[in-house]
């Protein structure tokens, strides 16, 4: 698979396989693409198995000695068909995590990791029966749970949450919690409850952690990054707000507005001098989707 040049601004969407869904319940098909089949293996942490470059083994369905019955199908690219290999007994180089893969490979990898990893998480943390507690049994090729006990079927979960730039038409609302070194700020971001509209968690949200009022039909989505950290979708909005003073919960230690200026300061200085001391804030990483919200309010300014 030729690596692909980046058109999203952040990682983890571009490069994406085919889903392929009719081959996850036709085993005869995937027995025969197995063993030329592309195979990202990763370890019990999540890690995957890399080369002394830092780059993932090359691996196909052959080197396993397996058939495809064991591993969970990630979908086709080009004709080729790529697995997942949870925890294989292969000795490797290195073992990378998902942020340092996004940061150095070509998207479509960090893309595939990123597919991977998703659902290795969702096998490890739904081994049993959310209605009996039966051990499930997984089919079609890994994307379906099934309980023998009450039938219960069980599918893979993708947690919503909102990320938004939040502006009173001047400045931008960011925030730090205080886990987070001193230089880092962000936007603000929450999960989405049942019930709610995407621009009532916006509203709810920002309210809830700092105290700004927004009124929900001034949320505009802008774009969606899967994030699986462990299992989150990301859903960027811009939302217009009142210009209320922040006042900070539990959620925050502090939240403030800042101007134009001190957030282009903030993009400009690399994302890993917020670990170190220095003047001036320091805003998310390139791979973010909470970089390209805050890109996009700057621009709004421009327009």
């Amino acid at each position: 698979m030729a690596a692909m040049d980046p058109l999203s601004p952040f990682a983890f969407v571009d490069g994406a396989l085919d889903r392929a869904d009719a081959l996850r319940d036709a085993p005869e098909a995937l027995a025969k693409l197995w063993p030329h089949a592309g195979v990202i293996a990763l370890d019990a942490e999540g890690r995957v198995l890399a080369d002394s470059d830092g780059m993932p083994l090359t691996l196909v369905g052959a080197m396993l000695g397996e058939g495809p019955g064991t591993h969970t199908f990630l979908g086709q690219c080009e004709g080729r068909a790529w697995f997942l290999a949870e925890a294989p007994q292969i000795d490797a180089p290195q073992r990378i995590d998902l942020r340092s893969a996004a940061a150095r490979w070509p998207a479509w990898q960090a893309t595939l990791f990123a597919q991977a990893r998703a659902l290795q998480h969702w096998h490890c943390r739904h081994r049993f029966c959310g209605a009996c507690g039966n051990a499930l049994r997984f089919e079609r090729a890994g994307w379906l749970g099934r309980c023998d006990a009450c039938n219960s079927e069980h599918f893979p979960r993708t947690d919503q949450a909102i990320i938004v730039a939040v502006t009173d038409g001047q400045r931008l609302l960011l925030g730090r919690q205080a886990s987070w070194p001193k230089r880092r700020w962000s936007v603000i971001a929450g999960f989405v409850e049942p019930g709610e509209t995407l621009e009532q968690t916006v509203a709810r949200e920002v309210l809830e952690e700092t105290g700004v009022r927004v009124d929900p039909r001034a949320a505009r989505y802008l774009a969606s990054q899967p994030w699986p950290f462990p299992s989150a979708l990301m859903l960027g909005f811009v939302a217009q707000a009142a210009a209320d003073e922040p006042n900070v919960g539990d959620e925050l230690e502090d939240a403030r507005w800042f101007d134009p200026e001190a957030v282009r300061a903030g993009l400009a200085r690399d994302w890993k001098d917020a670990e170190h001391e220095g003047d001036g804030i320091v805003l998310p990483a390139p791979l973010s989707i909470a970089r390209h919200v805050i890109q996009a309010w700057l621009q709004g300014l421009a327009a």
